[in-house]
């Protein structure tokens, strides 16, 4: 097997569309990632995607920004704005980990912070997992622990949410309950659809651990980097903070951010037969492309010779999204792209009426609150990974809440 590196972002671009070329990122953490949308291909992954994309029923999206996530946002940022800050890390777990509970379909009934708590840990521990060929630990032990975190996720949560869910449906089978009344998220999907996924207990266990692991792990680390941009940009000048009262342009400023740090800074792909490979040329089976898609989101010749810096307002060319290719483009286009970023808005557009995304709600209000990095406390990277990511990010708030 031969290695093909591609860091032009018309060639990823083009290999992310390809069909014939298969998801091979995510092998090493089959223990969490295998059988589930992530790595499936072809048939099968259209199947899946077909099933699991109904959970975004009509208005999905402005329902959940508006009606779900501004109380989940307020109570999860009230001890903190109490406490005067902390770190923004364990902010966005937090935050993140109850977003995307919600959007999987897992219940957290005691809805204390030790519950969240546990959640926490478990998710981290998954996406170590998902994410073991960036990893710098042992994969064996690695391994081992991330399936006594899925043991213990299935036993704490997963189960009691499967028993809730199947009552309701059952209700909702025999005439008690309109379909409207059932939860609108990815379990009840998948439940729903057990004659057409035939999935086992232990893939419906990966599944939803996925889709956890995943959304939390990116949105967390997206509010970080994104913070991060703001506040470096910004620094002393006054201008530039009276900007960002703007939210629109605020927006602008996160998927700037999500252009330089992409939740994957790579993705792997493999052919699956003797294929032609724009910019790897003539490939047999079995060889591996490896996108380089944090360089590929910086190339001059698609955002000018800027493209390395953080300019929230950036011209892009008309088809190449703000984000670049942070979320993916083609059949594993990220499911939650417009969940977490939203719809990028025009300038001038009214507020009230622009669907922000959850990455930029978080980043708005943190800004309104003032968040500062600490002076004689800076971030620090994590060093448990290859990724470019925060370990720890200490902030506090300059601001009382509105």
């Amino acid at each position: 097997m031969q290695v093909h590196r591609l860091t032009d972002y018309r060639d990823c671009e083009a290999a992310l569309r390809n069909t014939g070329l298969r998801q091979a990122l995510y092998d090493a953490g089959e223990v969490i990632t295998g059988g589930t949308l992530l790595v499936l291909h072809g048939d099968e992954h259209q199947k899946r995607r077909e099933v699991e994309i109904r959970v975004f029923r009509r208005n999905f999206f402005k329902y959940y920004e508006k009606e779900v996530f501004p109380a989940t946002l307020d109570e999860t940022i009230a001890p903190y704005v109490a406490a005067g800050g902390g770190d923004l890390i364990e902010l966005g777990y937090r935050l993140t980990v109850n977003l995307t509970a919600d959007f999987a379909g897992v219940d957290r009934p005691a809805r204390t912070q030790e519950e969240t708590a546990q959640l926490i840990r478990l998710v981290k521990k998954m996406s170590e997992g998902a994410t073991m060929v960036h990893s710098t630990r042992d994969k064996d032990e690695l391994t081992a622990e991330v399936r006594e975190a899925l043991s213990e996720f299935d036993r704490d949560f997963l189960q009691a949410s499967i028993a809730r869910r199947r009552a309701l449906i059952a209700q909702e089978e025999r005439g008690e309950i309109e379909s409207a009344a059932l939860p609108r998220d990815v379990l009840t999907v998948i439940l729903k659809a057990q004659d057409e996924l035939q999935f086992d207990e232990a893939q419906r266990l990966r599944e939803i651990g996925f889709y956890m692991q995943a959304g939390s792990h990116s949105t967390a680390n997206s509010v970080v980097h994104a913070l991060d941009e703001i506040l470096s940009w910004a620094g002393d000048d006054a201008a530039r903070w009276a900007r960002l009262e703007d939210t629109v342009f605020v927006q602008h400023c996160v998927h700037e951010s999500l252009r330089l740090h992409p939740a994957s800074p790579e993705a792997w792909r493999k052919s699956m037969c003797p294929m032609s490979v724009q910019g790897a040329g003539e490939l047999p089976e079995g060889d591996r492309i490896e996108l380089d898609l944090f360089n590929a989101n910086r190339s001059e010749a698609i955002f000018g010779p800027d493209a390395d810096s953080f300019n929230p307002d950036r011209e892009v060319p008309v088809g190449v999204m703000r984000s670049g290719l942070a979320f993916g483009i083609g059949v594993h286009t990220c499911l939650g792209r417009e969940l977490d970023g939203g719809l990028v808005a025009k300038p001038g557009t009214d507020p009230e009426k622009a669907q922000f995304g959850i990455v930029p709600l978080i980043v708005i209000k943190l800004l309104e609150l003032g968040a500062r990095k600490l002076a004689d406390d800076p971030p620090t990277a994590d060093t448990q990974t290859k990724r470019p990511n925060w370990g720890r990010y200490p902030i506090q708030f300059s601001k009382e809440p509105a």
